[in-house]
């Protein structure tokens, strides 16, 4: 029975953090959006609602946990998420994600001291593992929308340089590419001719593509276009060795990637070993892992295990993905 009702606690927590985490932000958004709509009704409502118009302000959107957010910002470790954030194009908070981490981390320590687990130490390393799931995910999905980006970005340069040799300025070839090419490239592209569109100069605009979107190659692209309107000189033959360049290192990334499935599918296999092993244990013999995190010896040798495993997987993977 008490270990029914802390299930229930761990799936209720659970299910809470996950409608925190995909409901809660679009909620938000479209209570935003019908507030800004309904505000822009009342100022055109006549010359009684125009008396008080305000200026047009871009102003950033505070999130549930702000003070939180403020003191995390002031750490450092925030600003850093944040980016991480918006080059994933997601609409979260640092702030939020990591209060949501905290919240996780102590569900965890403490639902895994009600199953019985003693000592501190290896309950920490379980509930810092849990914590750090939000923000992997995160990671996960601005690396995957960055590596779609890079496999766009050489048919967008050639683009570019078809627009520039029929004889269209710097903004009909950006233009171009907002409007020919596919997401994610579609998408910032967009936002630079937005800021064109809105007053801003050329090179501020391209550096903050450059930070939305921090990729070696479009730094590249994004240098040339700046040299070519500071100088004058002709950057097409440079865009198009560009071009040739990633997609060569884009074929020899994946020639590398199916030369090593072996090996990369043994290390994973060798990875998850103790975990199968484990599970295994844990079904013909229970009383073989209860020892593993009811006796103080055990937990010892446990935390020991989980700590050389993390350890060994991170330099598997930093073996088997090297930069090019």
């Amino acid at each position: 029975m008490f270990l029914f009702v802390a299930f229930l606690i761990f799936s209720g927590a659970l299910l809470g953090a996950s409608y925190y985490v995909y409901t809660v932000p679009r909620e938000e958004e479209s209570r935003a959006l019908t507030a800004r709509l309904r505000e822009i009704r009342a100022k055109s409502g006549g010359p009684r609602a125009a008396r008080g118009v305000s200026d047009l302000m871009i102003q950033e959107q505070r999130g549930r946990f702000s003070g939180v957010a403020d003191f995390l910002a002031w750490l450092g470790p925030a600003r850093r998420l944040q980016e991480h954030i918006e080059q994933a194009d997601l609409k979260y908070k640092a702030g939020d994600v990591l209060s949501l981490s905290v919240v996780i981390a102590v569900v965890v320590y403490f639902l895994l001291g009600l199953f019985g687990m003693s000592l501190l130490a290896l309950r920490f390393v379980f509930a810092l593992a849990a914590a750090s799931l939000p923000i992997a995910w995160i990671r996960r999905t601005r690396n995957r929308r960055l590596r779609k980006f890079e496999e766009i970005l050489p048919d967008s340069i050639d683009l570019f340089n078809r627009s520039m040799k029929a004889g269209h300025n710097i903004h009909a070839g950006l233009e171009t590419i907002a409007g020919e090419t596919l997401d994610p490239v579609k998408m910032e592209f967009r936002k630079v001719v937005e800021e064109l569109a809105l007053g801003s100069q050329l090179e501020p605009a391209l550096h903050n593509l450059g930070r939305r979107v921090p990729l070696i190659d479009l730094k590249f692209f994004i240098t040339g276009l700046i040299l070519q309107r500071q100088t004058g000189a002709n950057m097409v033959a440079v865009l198009e060795n560009l071009s040739v360049l990633i997609r060569e290192r884009l074929n020899l990334a994946a020639k590398m990637k199916a030369a090593t499935t072996q090996q990369r599918f043994s290390a994973g296999l060798l990875c998850a070993l103790p975990f199968v092993v484990g599970l295994g244990f844990w079904v013909v013999k229970p009383e073989y892992i209860r020892l593993l995190y009811t006796d103080e010896t055990g937990s010892k040798f446990l935390t020991y295990a989980i700590v050389s495993e993390i350890i060994g997987i991170l330099i598997i993977r930093k073996i088997s993905n090297p930069k090019l």
